[in-house]
C-alpha cells in the first residue's frame, strides 16, 4: 500500500485529535458524570442540578458578554489593535497595557497577533505589555467577573491586568536599552492567523454593523460561537465547583489559602499555573473557593497568574519566542500576579 493510500486509509487518529481539541470540555463533563453515575449516583443528579441552576443565575451576564464579543467581531473593532502600537516607546507601552487590559481580541487567540506584531517590527516592550495584560480581563470577562465575584473584584482584576502590562513593558524597555532581548522570535516563526491579518491590514471599523447583511451574519456567527464556547467551559466549571463544594474540606481551604499574609497569595499564584482551566471556567471555581474561606487576594493572584501562565498558554509562548523572552514572560507574570494579590489583600484589610 502506498503512502497516499495509508494516509487515506486511516483518518481515525486525525478525527480523534480534532474532536479532542474542539470538544474536550464536553468529553471531560461526560467522563466525570460517568464516574459519578458508577460510584455516587446521587451526587451525579445533584451536580447536574447545581450546573443548571448556576447557568440560569449567570445567564444575564452571559448574554451581555456574548453580545459584547459578537459586536466587536461584527464591527471590526478588533482591527483597532494595530493602531495601538505606534508612537514613542514609553507612550506605546502605556497605551498597549491599557488596551490589553480593557479590550477583547479575536477568538483565534493572542499568539498569532503577537507573532504578527513582532514580525512587523513593533518593539518587544510594547508587545510584552499587551501580551501580559490581554489574557487577564476583557469587557465580557469583566461582566462575568462582576456577576460572580462582585464589582470590586472585577475592578481590581482590571487594575491588575493594566499594572502587569505596565510592569512587564517598562522592565522590558529597560532591558532592551541595555542591549538585551534582541531578535525575540524563534527562527521560522512568521505572522499568521486571523488576528495577525487584522494587525497587518487593519480595516475601518463599522460601528453600525447591522446596516450591512455581512455584518449581521458575522454578529450571528460570532454570537453562536461564543455561546457554544462559554456554555461548554462554564458547564465544566460549574460541575467541578459542585464536586469541590462536596469533596474538598472547607477547613483545609481556609487553613491553606485563607487568612492574610504572604503565604496564601504565594501559594495561589503558584497553583494558578497548572490548575487554571480557562478564563471563564476559573471564575466559578474561585467564587466557590472564596465562599469556602479562600483569601480574595489569593483568588486574584490565582486568576491573574493562571490567565497569563497556564500550561497551554505557556507552551504556545515557548513555541513562539526565544528562551530568554519566555523566561522573562513567566517571571513578569508571576511577580506581577503576586504583587497584585498582596496589594488587593492590603486594600481589603485597610
Amino acid at each position: 500500500m502506498t503512502d497516499v493510500n495509508l494516509r487515506h486509509a486511516s483518518p481515525g487518529p486525525l478525527v480523534l485529535r480534532g474532536l479532542w481539541r474542539r470538544e474536550k470540555p464536553w468529553l471531560a463533563v461526560a467522563a466525570i458524570l460517568l464516574v459519578l453515575a458508577v460510584v455516587a449516583p446521587a451526587q451525579a443528579g445533584a451536580s447536574l442540578r447545581f450546573v443548571a441552576v448556576s447557568l440560569l443565575d449567570t445567564a444575564p451576564y452571559l448574554l451581555l458578554s456574548i453580545a459584547i464579543a459578537a459586536y466587536v467581531t461584527a464591527s471590526g473593532a478588533d482591527a483597532l489593535v494595530a493602531r495601538v502600537f505606534s508612537g514613542a516607546p514609553m507612550t506605546m507601552i502605556a497605551v498597549a497595557a491599557l488596551f490589553g487590559g480593557l479590550s477583547p481580541f479575536c477568538s483565534c487567540g493572542v499568539i498569532p497577533l503577537i507573532a504578527a506584531l513582532l514580525a512587523m517590527g513593533v518593539p518587544l516592550s510594547a508587545v510584552m505589555a499587551f501580551w501580559l495584560a490581554s489574557p487577564v480581563i476583557d469587557p465580557s470577562m469583566f461582566v462575568l467577573t462582576a456577576g460572580l465575584l462582585g464589582l470590586d473584584f472585577a475592578v481590581a482584576k482590571t487594575f491588575a491586568a493594566v499594572f502587569l502590562g505596565l510592569f512587564g513593558g517598562y522592565a522590558t524597555h529597560v532591558l532592551m536599552r541595555n542591549g538585551f532581548l534582541d531578535a525575540p522570535l524563534r527562527k521560522g516563526v512568521g505572522n499568521g492567523g486571523c488576528c495577525g491579518a487584522s494587525a497587518r491590514t487593519p480595516k475601518p471599523v463599522t460601528w453600525a454593523f447591522w446596516r450591512d447583511p455581512q455584518g449581521r451574519a458575522r454578529f450571528a456567527r460570532e454570537g453562536l460561537s461564543v455561546t457554544l464556547f462559554l456554555f461548554r467551559w462554564l458547564t465544566l466549571a460549574f460541575l467541578l465547583e459542585s464536586l469541590m463544594l462536596v469533596y474538598v474540606p472547607q477547613a483545609w481551604i481556609a487553613e491553606t489559602l485563607g487568612g492574610t499574609g504572604l503565604w496564601p497569595v504565594v501559594l495561589a499564584t503558584l497553583v494558578g499555573v497548572p490548575a487554571y482551566l480557562n478564563g471563564y471556567a476559573a471564575l466559578p471555581l474561585v467564587s466557590g473557593l472564596i465562599g469556602q474561606g479562600m483569601d480574595p487576594g489569593a483568588g486574584l493572584s490565582f486568576l491573574v497568574a493562571g490567565g497569563v501562565t497556564s500550561i497551554p498558554a505557556a507552551i504556545a509562548v515557548f513555541a513562539l519566542v526565544r528562551l530568554p523572552v519566555f523566561v522573562l514572560y513567566l517571571a513578569f507574570a508571576l511577580a506581577g500576579s503576586l504583587a497584585s494579590g498582596l496589594v488587593y489583600q492590603a486594600f481589603l484589610a485597610g
